[in-house]
């Protein structure tokens, strides 16, 4: 790893750091704007229902209401269409407990809450697609019959894969996508294992639980515009949902992306839709917050999935088939999760035969998002759980049956795509020396786990400019929304690129008007492309300002440098130009030169997978089924950290959020379909007293296009963790459990089948 940065990988604070801390941050719900109207949902208490009733007279009779609208009065372009953008008021059915079924707009959040609780809905229930197993039967009923894409980019800003897979014909009726990958012959590939293991995986749906909630503010300016103040992970993407839904051009829509208090895959234009359509209507600003209780019940949280798998290993070690059927369950809008598992499942390791199939399947229950690598975690706890029970009942050692069979640069993945450079043995060879490992000890009722991951990253093209200031200071302009502290992390590739100090660079998220093109944040490729239109943009500048340096000081631009801010001839002391002089000449009055406004673009079509390597070391009390985390290592090829400290925090993240899958979250849904409880009451999540100390360790293989050879680093962490821990409870116990969460009462069920 070259060591020469001047800027760049080091561990620098968040520029945003100081206004986060002292609360001078400000979030779309601490707008004020003159006027403001505020919006409160009306939601459904039945998972499949017809409407046969709404009663509003109480509700509009509520000082300060303005008015309660059903889906017949929300004018929006295109609302006959079933994606929830488009039509997000039910019309005449229900599909999901939590399904919105009006919106009361008031002078005051109050008296719109007051109103939306008086608001009489009357229903005629109907049968309900509550699980997996009827969505997927031929003669079950309908979810839903008009199309419900969501029409925007939201299924692409997640992960780069596709290719190879084969369409699935004679599907189910609420099965709304399926595709299989093939390679080899499996059959034969079984044929020749000494051992096989068969297994039946589930995982439950889970909320992103960011702490601020979904919120969006709307406001016409008597001009014809439309302002769109939002929590958002992508602001064009909103300013493309909202431009559908009202009927305006899009550049008549301008969106503001505002402090986000987490997304985590879940805040792609969900209200704003909604919300731009009512105050385009209405002609005064509007603004709708969820309460927590709206979250658990009408968001967009991560699917459920089952995952049977059977996989063969000779006695050697050697990988002979994979076979598995991949269920992902959507709720009530179409989705495309399951097929992303399925090139996740079979893409860590080499399996000379194969065949996968996944399928998407449409419930009563609300439409999904993404969360953090969208199917990963699912697929790493069941095929890690095989590798596992293969190793085991071999007698090989798990890490070095690990090495043996993983993947490496060039080989092909389930889609048949060939994997570019990566750096998975590494991080494999890295953990094999580390004390937690080597040292691992086998006292009773303790085990160690390890799961190995990895997260094939997202491509979209973005811009990004780059301009000299009066003052001699470099500001940068990008499009996308800051949530992990990139901009931090753009302002170091900035310095780095152009040769100036992290201190005269200024970083700005704009508006939709003015900003560069950048798509949502999401799918770890924010540094790895907006980064990359940053380093170039800086780079452009950088050499504007040589040009005119060189005609100043009368030599070639290659005789010259930049150190910390000035520009000087290569071995003549004293012969130096500052940025101001620079600037000074280009944009002052009476200059002679143009301004200096670097443009920078990238457009890469190469993937930079993050592999990943976790281990867990955990107690488990055979009385209770109570599962304590007592280490934890996490190892990540990240190309290049731009700033360690920040690389490393996201690895704290994620793998918490990986504990609260594997031990904690589950949304509470009934078998009829209708949420149990709503509330952080019924929804555990893990905390400081249970979370261990993480180690981190970062591996560094660059990648050929991500700025200074960076790759995306915050989906990779909350991948392995439930693979992990469900393993160190293997070691533990000789029982691996197949369902997450892992609570006591499942992890007692587990060990009674000894």
């Amino acid at each position: 790893m070259v060591t020469t940065f001047s800027t760049v990988h080091k561990s620098v604070p968040r520029v945003d750091g100081e206004r986060k801390v002292t609360g001078a941050a400000k979030y779309t719900a601490d707008l004020q704007l003159p006027g403001l109207l505020h919006a409160r949902l009306v939601l459904s208490t039945y998972p499949h229902a017809r409407i046969t009733s709404i009663v509003r007279d109480a509700a509009e009779q509520v000082p300060g209401v303005v008015g309660v609208y059903t889906a017949g009065d929300v004018e929006m372009n295109g609302r006959d269409n079933g994606s929830r953008n488009r039509r997000p008021l039910a019309k005449d059915i229900v599909r999901f407990d939590g399904h919105w079924v009006a919106v009361v707009v008031a002078e005051t959040e109050a008296a719109a809450q007051d109103a939306a609780d008086l608001v009489e809905v009357e229903y005629e229930e109907l049968p309900v697609v509550a699980d997996m197993d009827l969505a997927m039967q031929h003669d079950s009923p309908r979810v839903i019959l008009e199309d419900t894409s969501s029409g925007d980019d939201e299924a692409f800003a997640h992960a780069s894969v596709g290719g190879g897979a084969e369409a699935v014909e004679n599907l189910p009726p609420n099965v709304t996508n399926a595709k299989r990958y093939r390679r080899g012959n499996i059959e034969a590939g079984f044929a020749e294992a000494d051992v096989v293991i068969e297994r039946t995986y589930r995982t439950s749906w889970v909320h992103q639980l960011h702490l601020e909630p979904q919120s969006s503010t709307a406001a016409p300016d008597g001009a014809g515009n439309l302002t769109v103040w939002t929590s958002t992970q992508g602001a064009f993407s909103v300013r493309n949902s909202v431009a559908t839904s009202t009927g305006l051009p899009q550049h008549r829509v301008n969106v503001i992306s505002m402090e986000v208090g987490g997304a985590f895959g879940a805040k792609y234009a969900l209200i704003d839709p909604l919300v731009g359509a009512l105050a385009w209507q209405l002609q005064r600003p509007v603004t709708l917050v969820y309460s927590r209780g709206d979250e658990m019940r009408s968001a967009n949280p991560a699917p459920a999935f089952e995952v049977q798998v059977s996989t063969g290993a000779k006695k050697d070690g050697t990988l002979t088939s994979l076979k598995a059927r991949i269920v992902a369950d959507n709720g009530a809008y179409s989705a495309e999760s399951a097929g992303l598992a399925g090139v996740l499942l079979g893409g860590s390791y080499r399996w000379p035969n194969l065949e996968i199939t996944a399928y998407d399947v449409m419930s009563h229950k609300t439409g999904s998002s993404a969360y953090r690598a969208p199917g990963a975690p699912q697929a790493a706890f069941a095929i890690e759980g095989q590798m596992a029970e293969m190793a085991r009942a071999l007698d090989l050692d798990p890490l070095e049956f690990r090495i043996k069979n993983t993947v490496e640069t060039g080989d092909p993945l389930p889609d048949g795509e060939p994997l570019p450079l990566i750096g998975g043995r590494q991080v494999l060879e890295k953990l094999a020396e580390h004390p937690l490992w080597t040292n691992r000890s086998n006292k009773p009722g303790e085990g160690v786990g390890i799961s190995y991951a990895w997260w094939p990253g997202a491509m979209q093209p973005a811009n990004s400019s780059c301009r000299l200031d009066d003052d001699g200071s470099i500001t940068v302009l990008v499009g996308s929304t800051d949530i992990s502290g990139s901009n931090t992390s753009m302002a170091q590739i900035a310095a780095e690129a152009f040769g100036v100090p992290m201190s005269m660079v200024n970083i700005r998220t704009v508006d939709t008007n003015a900003a560069p093109f950048a798509g949502p944040s999401g799918g770890s490729k924010t540094i790895y492309t907006t980064g990359a239109a940053v380093a170039s943009a800086a780079r452009d500048a950088r050499r504007q300002a040589l040009e005119i340096a060189a005609q100043e000081l009368e030599v070639a631009p290659e005789d010259l440098e930049v150190v910390d801010g000035t520009v000087s001839v290569k071995g003549v002391p004293g012969r130096t130009l500052s940025m101001r002089d620079i600037a000074s000449k280009s944009i002052g009055w009476g200059g002679s030169y143009e301004p200096v406004l670097g443009r920078g673009g990238s457009s890469i079509s190469t993937a930079a997978p993050g592999f990943t390597i976790h281990l867990a070391r955990v107690s488990v009390d055979e009385e209770t089924g109570k599962v304590d985390v007592l280490d934890y290592l996490a190892i990540q090829d990240v190309g290049c950290a731009i700033n360690p400290a920040e690389v490393e925090g996201q690895i704290h993240g994620g793998v918490t959020q990986g504990l609260g899958i594997a031990l904690y979250e589950a949304i509470p849904y009934g078998e009829d379909g209708r949420l149990v409880g709503s509330s952080l009451m019924d929804y555990a999540l893990p905390t400081t007293g249970n979370v261990p100390v993480i180690q981190t360790l970062l591996v560094e293989v660059p990648s050929a296009d991500g700025p200074f050879g960076a790759k995306g680093v915050g989906e990779p962490p909350i991948i392995p963790g439930a693979g992990a821990i469900a393993n160190a409870i293997l070691d533990a116990t000789g029982v691996r459990p197949v369902s997450i969460p892992m609570t006591p009462p499942r992890v007692l069920e587990a060990l009674k089948q000894r």
